[in-house]
């Protein structure tokens, strides 16, 4: 491992622990934890057990989140003396256990900071991502389908499910869109500061002249609520179309219009699934996706009116969010936290822990 990588791994991490703590308030937490243990003392604690449990529920989850700060804490200090003492070069044994503890360590502190961090209302939910190419031509839709693997990978690196709801090949190469659905443990929270434009700048492959080449993609994420009771949809609201399956599939799927279109007409909001064999399960995940969706506009309208009244001018959180640079220099950077890195293979193979971590600890500084 570079110098430069593991001197910047190590400062995220740092950085991200450090904003972990500022967001529990640490001294605080461990006031509260006092007070909970002084409650269980009293002779009456159990005279009401469903406000007696409730007590030790709340204290059991802090003394989780303090115990856990404080082991992250301790084995971070301790990985990084041990890599003073320890050369890649003389010792790579060694060296490479450390960087295997640096490494399982990293991944704990995500998941402490997943549930300290990701507390909105939705954010322990499971997601649907939308993936649209914009302006750039066949690039554009080449990238817009490069953002779907990256995207893909990331799930299978992390363990999350993921599932490719409905895709529309381009004429010429890529996708125009496509839709993923991702189950696993705060999938809307991680993944919900990815919305926004993405930008790649590269030689493009398909000019002749091999000029370089500017391209956009749009990245929409919605939270997939648990209950339909969310969003009540009258059936004069909605058309529903059928049509027969384009992508991949079995025996039943390519071979009947079990692929489905709903569409909401007061909106225009249109969702299609195609991925389930029979066509009445395409329509419970399109509507349930199509739910999502209405929950997301009227949530952003509500933003929409509070920035208005508060009289804030500042960009959305959906503007153009991150640039991936192939030529003249390799670069990705995200231009809302400032993080970056300069290996965009490694990127778009998945590896999106610190542009997630970063977009994580930004959102909640600009919320707090």
């Amino acid at each position: 491992m570079l110098v430069e990588n593991l001197d910047m791994k190590l400062a995220r991490i740092r950085e991200l622990l450090d904003t972990i703590q500022d967001s529990v308030n640490y001294p605080e937490l461990q006031n509260e934890i006092l007070e909970l243990k002084q409650r269980i003392e009293l002779p009456d604690f159990w005279s009401n057990r469903k406000s007696a449990e409730a007590v030790m529920l709340e204290l059991s989850s802090k003394l989780k989140t303090t115990q856990a700060l404080e082991v992250a804490l301790a084995s971070l200090s301790d990985i990084e003396e041990l890599l003073t003492f320890i050369d890649e070069d003389t010792d790579p044994d060694q060296f490479k256990a450390v960087i295997e503890d640096l490494d399982e360590l990293d991944f704990q502190i995500q998941s402490l900071g997943a549930h300290v961090l990701l507390n909105g209302d939705y954010d322990s939910n499971d997601a649907v991502m939308t993936i649209r190419s914009g302006a750039g031509g066949d690039d554009a839709t080449d990238f817009a389908e490069m953002l779907m693997r990256m995207y893909l990978r990331y799930a299978d690196l992390t363990g999350m499910k993921a599932t490719v709801l409905d895709s529309s090949q381009a004429e010429g190469a890529g996708i125009k869109s496509a839709s993923i659905r991702f189950d696993g443990p705060f999938a809307f929270g991680k993944l919900s500061v990815e919305s926004g434009t993405h930008r790649l700048v590269r030689m493009s492959p398909f000019n002749a002249a091999g000029k370089r080449q500017t391209s956009f993609a749009a990245v929409e994420v919605v939270p997939l609520i648990e209950s339909s009771d969310e969003i009540a949809i009258p059936d004069n609201e909605i058309r529903v179309d059928v049509f027969r399956s384009s992508g991949p599939g079995g025996q039943s799927v390519n071979t009947t219009d079990s692929a489905v279109r709903v569409t909401h007409i007061p909106t225009g909001t249109v969702v299609s699934c195609q991925n389930e064999k029979s066509q009445l399960q395409n329509k419970i995940e399109a509507m349930r996706v199509l739910q999502s969706r209405l929950l997301e506009i009227r949530r952003m309208e509500e933003d929409a009116e509070k920035r208005k009244l508060a009289g804030d001018v500042k960009a959305s959180w959906g503007e153009q969010m991150r640039s991936y640079v192939l030529a003249p220099y390799r670069m990705v950077k995200d231009l809302r936290t400032e993080y970056e890195e300069n290996n965009p293979d490694s990127v778009f193979d998945g590896k999106l822990e610190g542009f997630i971590s970063a977009g994580i600890k930004w959102r909640s500084q600009e919320n707090s």
